[in-house]
């Protein structure tokens, strides 16, 4: 398998950051791509992230309510 990081989707020109809200797999769940993974927020949207290719997920990076940069 090959490994695959997500990369944080930019939701607007000026959105700089956004909070994890919610991931919809724990680790060690299979998933498949497209599939939702998780749900960030921004000052103006919350989205789903779909995971970009199918796998397991081995290890979570960022946990719930951290704030990352997009």
């Amino acid at each position: 398998m090959v490994a695959t990081k997500v990369v944080m989707p930019k939701p607007g020109w000026i959105t700089e950051k956004g909070t994890v809200l919610t991931w919809f797999k724990k680790e060690g769940d299979r998933v498949e791509k497209g599939q939702p993974l998780f749900e960030i927020e921004t000052e103006k949207v919350t989205t789903e992230v779909e995971a970009p290719a199918s796998g397991i997920l081995r290890k979570i990076l960022v946990p719930e309510g951290t704030v990352v940069p997009v």
